[in-house]
């Protein structure tokens, strides 16, 4: 029997995906749950399994192409099942669908015909409730309660055990052109399509201006030290990252403007009074925004575990899409690469981002005498639409004020 299976809704507000690569051919004989297909939304890099064993018989878009939700993505003849009157067209209902990752990470999407098995699932609505909020196909965890109801306990331990199916990142794409060829040309798709789109947007609908200021770390970098022992007694790793978030969401406390968005379709400027920090870094497939959420309601200590957890996630391909998505104002940070200089682009539809630049020591003048001091510059590129060049720097000197006396910044904590 032909199947028709139709690209699923993957996540809030994904109307359509880019395929990425395919992991079959027509004629390829397939297994049930066999990934079929990498698809590159908006919100997540999925692999998708066949939701059915058989033949495939037709692939209906090519890598690269675009397939609305909705659309068929590929046909399969079941094995064994007669041929009916007229083909079967199945929707995978959305609560059957469950991301394991998302934005600038890759990961699978399970996509169960659950419809019959979700009538047959024991489990009380609590219990229910916790499986969809913690993204898991109640159908499929194993149920331990009396009758063979699944229990809250069940849903917990199912979660928490490692996928049974290893994920992998699929190859940007196949280039054209030998090693002796003046030229090699690699298709743009996937995770650095999604990069080049979301920057480009940024650049031509905010209006950029940056402001740099220098800042004396000396201060900061004894306290840091002197913390780093008590912090490693608590299995933390303790960098600078953590007490420039404090500075940054005390600034944006100040400046309000500048943890804000333009709603463009009622045409009002949404002030947020809730402070997710993203840390833009380098991943191992490309630019990533992991998010600090109440990043005003954390202490160092659990600032820098969270930071170090979130970038482990996004190395692994693990991130889920909340922690990936919904930062108010992002901090650019490449560590001790962070060079002099730059003039980070904002991560859309935010305001305003900081880049944070590499530490060194250099020669600076106190009291009227030449001394050594560690020097770092801060950048901050604003729209220019939303904020005034006095908000950015103003807020650029409250966040050098704090990080310059760090016993000031300790104060402001709230």
């Amino acid at each position: 029997m032909a199947f028709e299976f139709h690209l699923p809704d993957i996540g809030e507000g994904v109307v359509e995906g880019e395929i990425v690569s395919w992991k079959v051919k027509v004629g390829d004989k397939i297994k049930l749950d066999q990934p079929i297909v990498e698809i590159m939304t908006d919100k997540a890099t999925v692999e998708i399994p066949s939701p059915r064993a058989g033949t495939v018989i037709k692939l209906n878009f090519k890598e690269g192409e675009i397939c609305p939700v909705g659309q068929v993505l590929i046909a399969i003849e079941e094995d064994g099942v007669a041929e009916p009157a007229a083909p079967k067209k199945v929707h995978a209902p959305a609560s059957a669908v469950v991301p394991r990752a998302a934005a600038m990470g890759t990961g699978v999407i399970e996509v169960v015909d659950a419809s019959h098995d979700r009538l047959r699932v024991l489990a009380t609505p609590a219990t229910r409730r916790l499986a969809r909020q913690l993204g898991v196909e109640i159908g499929r965890v194993p149920a331990t309660g009396q009758h063979g109801r699944v229990t809250t306990d069940d849903v917990k331990n199912y979660k928490q055990q490692p996928p049974t199916r290893a994920t992998s990142y699929a190859p940007q794409a196949v280039a054209k052109g030998g090693p002796n060829e003046p030229e090699e040309r690699i298709p743009l798709r996937g995770i650095r399509k999604k990069i080049a789109e979301s920057m480009a947007r940024s650049v031509h609908t905010a209006a950029h201006f940056t402001y740099v200021e220098e800042i004396d770390m000396t201060e900061l970098v004894t306290v840091r030290d002197r913390a780093k022992s008590r912090a490693a007694e608590r299995g933390v790793k303790l960098n600078y990252l953590p007490f420039i978030v404090k500075a940054v969401v005390s600034g944006l406390k100040k400046w309000p403007m500048l943890n804000a968005s333009l709603d463009e379709a009622t045409q009002e400027i949404v002030r947020k009074r809730y402070y997710h920090i993203g840390i833009a870094a380098q991943g191992p497939h490309g630019l990533a925004v992991s998010v600090v959420r109440d990043a005003d309601k954390r202490s160092i200590f659990d600032l820098s575990k969270e930071i170090e957890r979130l970038g482990e996630a996004v190395k692994a391909g693990t991130a889920t899409r909340d922690e990936l998505t919904g930062s108010t104002f992002t901090i650019s940070s490449l560590g001790k690469l962070g060079g002099v200089l730059a003039t980070p682009i904002i991560n859309f539809p935010e305001v305003a981002i900081v880049g944070v630049h590499k530490i060194e020591e250099k020669p600076a003048v106190r009291n009227h005498q030449i001394v050594i001091r560690h020097l770092m510059n801060l950048s901050i590129s604003v729209d220019h639409r939303l904020a005034d060049g006095w908000d950015g720097a103003m807020f650029l000197q409250d966040v050098k004020a704090l990080l310059e006396d760090p016993t000031t910044m300790f104060m402001e904590m709230v």
